[in-house]
């Protein structure tokens, strides 16, 4: 499947790219859209923004929608929700159907399907109480990081070294979720890789003087680094890319997509998680990969919405 878009942009037809919305990430997502408005309108193609609030249905009847381009992250608009709209709607729209969008979304869900399929993820466990926090510290040890099940942008997110904290940590990320994972700490390299049309573009090391890499690291931080080449051996790039397309295709990913990745003292890889709907601002690492790849951002979001044109299996 070729990654440049060869139909006339005249051929979208009237393209609304939907952003903002009411999530934790409506910053990021109003950024976001913006910058796939901006490429759109650049390229040819008659697109319009529609910031998604409670009169989202009204504009969706009055407005004339051949397609959406769809860069909402987080609840809302990369859970499966929006997508399910759409369909009702009879409109077309970019990346993941309703399925791999809900369950991508849902951190806990995504990491017990890779475990099915004996795909490496760190060990974890759902925290509900105090209780639930003292037998995971018992159980998988220290140091641990405490995330929202649903949320994205690492929003809620911090790593732990005691009883305590893991106990404050949860009670702070329950604020954004009644889910709450604790997992495994993994110490080492962190990896992104995207996916787009079926192809795993060149993967990005990141590294970041923050102990993780947190909200801020992603979209505020001057001193982020991002390795293309990402520093792996080619053999070891090879097998962190496989896994990433085994990764996604057990989540059922469609058009576009991002994995998040660890590796360990020992070079063995560990599964985070998978977004359906990247970010897309100047700090993104999706348009990074696709740079790497020989496509600008113009043309990468051209290729995510011709994804659109092709049917849904």
């Amino acid at each position: 499947m070729s990654l440049h878009s060869t139909l006339d942009p005249k051929a979208f037809g009237r393209v609304a790219v939907l952003f903002g919305g009411k999530s934790a990430e409506r910053e990021v997502s109003l950024k976001s859209g913006n910058a796939v408005l901006s490429a759109l309108q650049a390229a040819g193609v008659d697109a319009f923004g529609i910031d998604v609030g409670d009169d989202f249905l009204a504009r969706l009847n009055s407005e004339k929608i051949d397609r959406a381009f769809i860069v909402l992250h987080g609840r809302g608009g990369e859970d499966g929700s929006m997508q399910g709209l759409l369909e009702c709607a009879g409109i077309p729209y970019t990346g993941s159907g309703i399925l791999a969008s809900a369950l991508a979304m849902d951190k806990l869900r995504t990491k017990q399907v890779w475990h099915s399929l004996g795909l490496p993820t760190p060990r974890h466990a759902v925290l509900t109480s105090q209780a639930d926090c003292q037998a995971a510290a018992v159980e998988l040890g220290f140091p641990l990081i405490v995330k929202p099940a649903h949320e994205g942008s690492s929003i809620g997110m911090a790593k732990v070294e005691s009883v305590e904290a893991l106990i404050a940590a949860w009670q702070d990320a329950a604020r954004y979720d009644s889910q709450v994972l604790v997992e495994q700490w993994i110490a080492g390299p962190e990896f992104t890789i995207a996916v787009l049309r079926g192809e795993v573009l060149p993967p990005i090391g990141l590294g970041t003087p923050h102990t993780f890499y947190d909200y801020d690291a992603k979209y505020l931080a001057d001193d982020t680094q991002y390795r293309i080449p990402c520093g792996l051996s080619a053999e070891k790039e090879v097998e962190l890319k496989e896994l990433t397309a085994r990764a996604c295709e057990a989540v059922g990913t469609q058009g576009w997509a991002r994995a998040d990745v660890m590796q360990d003292a020992s070079g063995q890889f560990w599964l985070l998680e998978v977004n359906t709907v990247p970010g897309m601002t100047d700090h993104s690492l999706v348009p990074m990969a696709a740079r790497a790849a020989g496509l600008d951002f113009q043309q990468l979001v051209l290729a995510i919405l011709a994804d659109s044109v092709e049917a849904r299996g």
